[in-house]
């Protein structure tokens, strides 16, 4: 195992900014959770899947591409991307890819999953429930069950496939699906090897905030105004949406600027379906993550091997290290020196996908 120590320190936000996220649980204005304030934005029908590259990177001559649709167990039809390298033949190890939290399989995911097909896996890349080109309504929801359902969703449709192995299947999740491919391993004993990368524990930071500084008064308060919210949609007969994520004003922590600089840039990470770059979530998306630690049962992913990949200046880190201490053997963390939390989805400099390539090799041979 590996495992490097560095202090962090966190960025320091304007009382205000910090005040609302420890109210909200999280605030994550970066990651499109909203404010508890009534908002304008709304909810759009799913659409339809497209069939044009409409990736945030280039497309790959190395790979096949395809768009496939499946459903989980909810009923509700996930929408996915599958790469597998060219002129393949055999049984290959496959991954199923999700990540970050609000984004879709266009951006960071997808990234992954082309770049892994390039070097011999079949790969999956899913838009989870309520988001992107997948259904459910009403939009823009997270469910940390039901988001961990859509991982082993991805594992039944991509272990019949005719050139997959299945028993050579592993997961990758990426910022908050880090935390749901975690949970979702720690269930799903199909799949024999898994790789957070940049990790949020969403339960933990929407119920405790940041480094778990919210109060018992402030978490009481929260969910007070998330009640009353609950009676504004009840008797309008629809959700409320929080204002649209990422519109920066100015005095934002570095790591909202950081995300911002993703998800808002046409030259690294904007895509229109994301929620991210183009839209917000329910006001009362926390609900669900408030009282359901997702990770309580991370030890049990052991024995199969598990790899955590954070930056070192990454403000998220300490989920990566608390995860580690938490996880039970073989796990190993790799701390990328000087990296930020979003340098991880998407510079092909900083991502260690030859370290991810091996582990993988090694533990779906």
């Amino acid at each position: 195992m590996t495992k490097q120590n560095t202090t962090v320190e966190a960025d320091t936000p304007n009382s205000g900014r910090r005040d609302m996220m420890k109210m909200t649980g999280a605030g994550l204005v970066a990651l499109g959770v909203g404010s508890l304030a009534s908002a304008s934005a709304s909810a759009s029908s799913t659409p339809k899947l497209t069939d044009e590259w409409d990736k945030t990177f280039a497309k790959s001559d190395k790979v096949d591409h395809k768009k496939v649709t499946f459903p989980n167990r909810y009923g509700i039809t996930l929408a996915a991307d599958v790469y597998q390298p060219k002129n393949s033949s055999g049984k290959l190890p496959a991954l199923v890819i999700s990540g970050p939290f609000g984004a879709v399989k266009e951006q960071s995911s997808g990234l992954y999953a082309q770049t892994m097909a390039e070097r011999g896996f079949v790969t999956v890349a899913f838009d989870p429930s309520y988001t992107g080109e997948s259904s459910g309504e009403p939009r823009n929801v997270a469910s940390p069950d039901i988001n961990t359902e859509d991982f082993s969703a991805a594992v039944d449709f991509i272990g019949l496939q005719s050139n997959v192995d299945r028993e050579r299947i592993g997961i990758i999740g990426i910022c908050g699906f880090g935390g749901m491919a975690l949970n979702a391993v720690a269930i799903d004993k199909r799949v024999k090897a898994v790789v957070a990368s940049t990790m949020y524990d969403m339960t933990r930071v929407m119920s405790k905030g940041y480094f778990d500084s919210t109060t018992p008064e402030q978490r009481t308060q929260a969910l007070e105004q998330l009640g009353q919210q609950r009676w504004e949609d009840a008797e309008n007969g629809k959700p409320a949406y929080g204002p649209v994520s990422l519109e920066l004003e100015g005095g934002e922590p570095q790591f909202v600027v950081e995300y911002a600089a993703y998800y808002k840039s046409p030259e690294r990470g904007f895509h229109p379906r994301a929620i991210n770059s183009n839209a917000a979530w329910t006001v009362t998306n926390p609900l669900s993550f408030m009282n359901m630690p997702i990770l309580t049962y991370i030890d049990e992913i052991s024995p199969r091997p598990m790899l955590l990949i954070h930056g070192e200046k990454a403000h998220s880190r300490y989920f990566s290290e608390t995860a580690y201490e938490n996880a039970a053997e073989p796990k190993e963390l790799m701390i990328i020196p000087g990296a930020t939390h979003t340098d991880l989805y998407d510079q092909m400099d900083v991502i260690p996908f030859d370290k991810i390539t091996d582990f993988f090799n090694k533990n779906l041979a």
